[in-house]
């Protein structure tokens, strides 16, 4: 089993760059999953740390983690206010018109079962806003930087689908081609902090997106500025 690469510490924080594949919670049909990993991450500590928000199975990249209860609290009522940047990377399986522009489809939760749980675009929906911009294209995919505004399930791969009538690669759910995984990228997190320097983290491009022929933009909002 592989260490989970940090990619910022100290002593309320953790982001770890998290691999594609490993789920937040115990799978129902069994198997590793971050929480059977979080004691190696106490680094010391007395307590194991707590994730603050969520990503999907397949995706990997920041994944911001507190160190104690208080940390916790703060740190997500900074997402819950919007004041947490965001910066996703995707592979769209297939060309994608424009430049850049902003999506603003609400989106709902619905069940069946015969096909368990999804994400639809709905009016009567909670509010989503995805910004978006083209990086780069090759072989019929599409590099695209996605900034969330809002923070709901699904939200980047739901707007994707429907706004460039490409979903991303590999997420077969909302009808997009098969690919090595659902490929999604958390990038870059910045976490302001009342007082302290803000949380900044910069996950580097995986080796899957490289494979399919596309380099690391170094666009990061994780850089200190200059």
């Amino acid at each position: 089993m592989s260490e989970l690469p940090i990619l910022f510490e100290d002593a309320e924080a953790l982001v770890i760059d998290k691999p594609a594949g490993l789920p937040l919670d115990q799978p129902r049909a069994g198997g590793i999953s971050l929480d059977d990993r979080l004691d190696e991450l106490r680094l010391g500590f007395a307590r194991p740390p707590a994730p603050v928000h969520r990503l999907d199975r397949d995706t990997s990249g920041c994944l911001l983690l507190a160190r104690n209860p208080k940390a916790l609290k703060r740190f997500a009522a900074a997402f819950e206010a919007r004041l947490v940047e965001k910066r996703y990377l995707g592979i769209v399986g297939g060309p994608v018109s424009g430049e850049e522009g902003t999506i603003a489809l609400s989106l709902s939760k619905i069940s069946s079962a015969a096909d368990g749980w999804r994400m639809i675009v709905a009016k009567k929906g909670k509010p989503a806003v995805t910004h978006w911009r083209k990086l780069a294209e090759n072989g019929g995919l599409t590099l695209v930087e996605f900034r969330p505004e809002t923070g709901r399930t699904h939200q980047i791969r739901v707007h994707a689908a429907h706004a460039f009538g490409h979903a991303l690669l590999g997420d077969e759910r909302y009808g997009g081609r098969p690919g090595p995984r659902t490929m999604l990228h958390a990038a870059d997190l910045v976490v302001p902090r009342p007082g302290k320097e803000p949380v900044r983290a910069h996950a580097p491009l995986p080796a899957d997106f490289v494979r399919l022929g596309f380099a690391d933009p170094q666009d990061s909002l994780a850089k200190e500025p200059e």
